[in-house]
């Protein structure tokens, strides 16, 4: 079994406890980022391109907030001001890059970390009336695929074997339709419940030419594993694949305790011909981990999935039930995003 070590950034440079001023401005900063994604800005940051503000604001189509922003962005040193022109700072190319965790958290997650007292004190539900931002969440993963785990997902997967591939938990089906696009003659399935991000994969898949390759399917992963597949044709690609890759999924398919012990039996049996398994999740830290020192996401996730009702598990877990369900552990890879690892599986 092959081990990657534990990446420095797991251990986090953000001291706890977190002072008040910190506090305020990270959730002021946290806005900014999110809101230069959204005027199309961010990307140009990351490129180190210069930024006219005038073509910036005109763009955006209000120029007093437009400006607003960017003036923000500067005073969080993201970008320098220099005369009718803005600067990107190595700041800017770092929160360019971690994008996806601002989309994740500001676009798909406000209204459940900004309603967390009232879903502690039970005056308010989660999918009753609190909810998060499906489209967004998928894009803020699609963002983190891309800019933090494309290149190590290339390299596993170089090893590997495959003709059809499946990715559970596909959202925007960006990942899998990068995967086939790699390698020729493959065939690829992205399942997602989310309508909107399968609405975006369909689109993305169409404009990328990609259609008599790839397939977006919207389902219920744990319908599919308990062989709910009203579609024939989707049924008929299901029994096809050879191999299954799922990201940051896992933590949900493991919420209820009664079919937690059978989900990786039952993934086996919903996938016949698959031998090889591609799994990855964020898991739950260990006492005393990321005591003194903060890493990106990890409170946050936790804290998500506490108020979603959706409990998190430890490494230790996922291994006893990988084995449990006959998945014999070939590789083991540390993610960049804090606690989270990647698994080559074979079924034995």
């Amino acid at each position: 079994m092959q081990t990657a070590l534990v990446p420095d950034t797991w251990r986090g440079i953000t001291p706890a406890p977190i002072a008040p001023t910190d506090a305020y401005n990270g959730f002021i900063a946290a806005n900014v980022i999110f809101a230069l994604d959204r005027m199309g800005v961010l990307e140009r940051i990351g490129r180190g391109e210069r930024l006219s503000a005038v073509e910036v604001t005109a763009a955006a189509g209000d120029t007093l907030r437009a400006e607003a922003v960017l003036r923000a962005a500067a005073s969080c040193g993201y970008l320098k001001a220099d005369g009718a022109t803005y600067l990107p700072t190595e700041a800017g190319h770092e929160v360019a890059a971690a994008r996806g965790y601002f989309t994740w958290a500001v676009g798909g997650y406000h209204d459940v970390f900004g309603r967390a007292g009232h879903l502690a004190t039970g005056s308010h539900r989660y999918t009753e009336n609190v909810f998060r931002d499906e489209a967004m969440v998928a894009l803020g993963s699609a963002q983190c695929d891309q800019s933090l785990f494309a290149a190590q997902l290339t390299e596993v997967l170089s090893g590997i074997d495959f003709r059809t591939i499946a990715d559970l938990g596909s959202g925007t089906s960006a990942r899998v339709r990068r995967v086939v696009s790699q390698r020729e003659g493959t065939r690829g399935l992205g399942i997602d419940i989310s309508r909107p991000a399968t609405d975006i994969a369909r689109r993305d898949i169409a404009e990328a030419g990609m259609a008599d390759r790839v397939t977006a399917v919207r389902a219920d992963v744990l319908g599919l594993l308990g062989t709910q597949i009203d579609n024939d044709a989707e049924a008929a690609e299901v029994a096809e694949v050879d191999t299954v890759m799922s990201f940051f999924l896992l933590h949900d398919l493991l919420a209820d305790p009664d079919t937690r012990s059978s989900i990786f039996t039952r993934m086996r049996e919903a996938f016949p011909k698959a031998r090889t398994f591609v799994l990855g999740d964020t898991m739950l830290r260990g006492p005393g981990e990321s005591e003194s020192t903060l890493p990106v996401f990890s409170v946050g996730f936790e804290l998500a999935h506490a108020m979603m009702g959706v409990p998190l598990h430890t490494k230790e877990t996922y291994e006893e039930l990988f084995t449990d369900a006959g998945l014999r552990i070939d590789r083991v890879e540390a993610l960049a995003t804090p606690h989270s690892w990647l698994y080559v599986l074979q079924a034995d």
